[in-house]
């Protein structure tokens, strides 16, 4: 039989398999290749052809373009001498639609192949080409049906508050019971980011710039360029998508916003501060070129000119040596130098200097406790107000889609949509607040316990060698930079509300002592007499 097939097919006597599945995840996860190039091998031995190579694809791609239809043409047209059969599994491999079919059938043709499969017989009579389209047809349909179908299914679940996407940065996808694959917080990245959305709503990262610099900062954070960098474009994505808030919104789709199953890595209301930050306008990035052997740069005003030092590295014969200096062109100290030693020794003997007296820590402690208690008495009160709030945007969304189902006019529904998005984001909000209301999410200690540390001693969030918390030092410390004069040092500085209410305790009378007094080593360590600051109520 086999003889009688070879006198047959004499014209044809080598083939090429062509082998393809929809995604590199099919390769490993299943046996579709192999099984493909089994059965065709198998017609292959039938037909008494010998097959010289197997060209395989495991992506959908745009027909020719697919790298092994690329290599099998190429390798056709070398070998037009000696006609190849190209044999497919089913007719699906080739293409999943009539218009690529055809163009993928032409092509082969063009490179002096001839298509064969063991589940159609393909012809050139009348007949054998509607039997063709019509399969091809029905490909092309299937595969339109299972997308509609599956996009038909993620929609569902995404109206149920589940993500069906690409896990963004900070999560992954975990089996869990009663939910399928639901993403949960993927560490160390989810911390990292909440650190990074909690600092820009906070205003601890003035700009977008900042955060994408704290980032790449991170060891552990997944970086998109080379050298460690990331897009602009990432970091905006980062601050503006809601799921990172607990929450699904799919516009394309028309799923409105809701309360998502997953864990947020933020509260919703932080997540409003952030879009409110952005509206707010383009603020002037931070220079790069603060860095930690500079902490202070752009902090620290020339008294004379009222504009920010800058600094460098000087070299001398030896090794270099760091300063600081004005760099305004006409001011008095143009391009005179300061001690990098000095101007920072000033500036930390005014951080020992800038801590409250034991007592007045413990008042403040004790009115934070106070204050604590009574919120938690006025709980119930607050519940209950809040839910009346609730109850209120939850009539006011229910009458609007009443007037949308009534009006005809599509602008109106527009307004009355955009309407109800906003209302809902406002209904986010004070459901979590009616949350947080009902039980604190924290206890007292540690709801205060860092910020009265802090408050005792700035001091122990700039020694750590770490720019960050030195600018987050200099923000919560001070209200106003502070100027400096050469040969006499730093001028009263004005410092942030916290300690200014801290100040206001011990009344008028109760001014720190002078650093010539009677205890100097202790006050104001090596600040020199003409930069003494008096601070009331602060101990020395």
């Amino acid at each position: 039989m086999n003889v009688q097939l070879l006198q047959t097919n004499t014209q044809y006597a080598f083939a090429v398999i062509y082998c393809r599945v929809s995604s590199a995840k099919q390769t490993t996860r299943g046996d579709g290749l192999s099984s493909q190039e089994t059965r065709c091998r198998e017609f292959a031995r039938y037909k008494g052809y010998q097959v010289k190579h197997v060209f395989k694809d495991d992506m959908s791609g745009s027909m020719i373009d697919r790298p092994g239809m690329r290599e099998m043409l190429a390798f056709l047209d070398r070998n037009r001498a000696e006609p190849h059969v190209v044999i497919i599994d089913d007719i699906s491999r080739l293409a999943r639609g009539l218009d690529a079919h055809l163009q993928l059938r032409s092509a082969i043709g063009a490179a002096g192949g001839v298509l064969q499969s063991p589940s159609i017989e393909f012809g050139e009579d009348s007949d054998s080409i509607l039997v063709e389209n019509l399969l091809a047809s029905v490909s092309q349909h299937q595969r339109q049906k299972n997308g509609e179908q599956t996009i038909n299914r993620m929609r569902a679940r995404t109206l149920n508050g589940y993500w069906v996407f690409q896990a963004p940065v900070g999560y992954r996808y975990a089996r869990t019971a009663g939910h399928g694959n639901l993403l949960v917080r993927d560490e160390p990245c989810a911390s990292i980011l909440t650190e990074a959305l909690e600092g820009f709503a906070s205003g601890r990262f003035e700009t977008q710039v900042e955060v994408k610099r704290f980032l790449e900062a991170q060891p552990d954070y997944p970086k998109d360029m080379p050298g460690g960098l990331i897009r602009n474009q990432r970091v905006y994505e980062l601050l503006t998508r809601v799921v990172y808030a607990g929450y699904i919104d799919v516009r394309n789709w028309d799923v409105s916003l809701r309360p998502g199953k997953h864990e947020g890595l933020i509260s919703f209301a932080t997540f409003e501060r952030i879009q409110a930050r952005l509206k707010e306008g383009a603020k002037a990035p931070a220079r790069k070129d603060i860095n930690a052997d500079f902490p202070l740069r752009g902090f620290i005003l020339c008294d004379d000119c009222e504009r920010p030092l800058t600094a460098c590295w000087s070299k001398g014969k030896t090794k270099r040596y760091p300063y600081y200096l004005c760099s305004t062109k006409g001011c008095a100290s143009y391009r005179k130098s300061i001690a990098r030693a000095d101007l920072e020794g000033d500036f930390e003997a005014l951080l020992h200097a800038l801590r409250p007296a034991e007592n007045l820590v413990a008042v403040a402690r004790a009115m934070f406790k106070d204050a604590w208690d009574a919120r938690l008495a006025q709980a119930s009160q607050a519940t209950a107000s809040i839910k009346a709030k609730l109850a209120d945007l939850e009539k006011q969304i229910d009458q609007l889609l009443d007037r949308i189902v009534d009006t005809a006019n599509t602008s109106v529904a527009k307004a009355y949509e955009q309407r109800i998005a906003k209302l809902q984001r406002e209904q986010a909000v004070v459901a979590e607040r009616l949350a947080e209301t009902a039980k604190p999410r924290r206890t007292f200690e540690e709801s205060f316990e860092l910020a009265l540390s802090f408050l005792s001693n700035p001091w122990k969030l700039w020694a750590p060698d770490s720019l960050a918390l030195k600018r987050t030092v200099l923000r919560l410390a001070f209200s106003e930079r502070i100027a400096y004069r050469r040969g006499e040092g730093l001028r009263t500085p004005k410092i942030a509300m916290p300690f200014k209410a801290l100040e206001a305790f011990c009344g008028g009378d109760c001014k720190m002592a002078h650093p010539t007094g009677i205890e100097p080593a202790s006050m104001l360590g090596h600040l020199r007499p003409q930069a003494s600051t008096k601070i009331r109520g602060f101990r020395a």
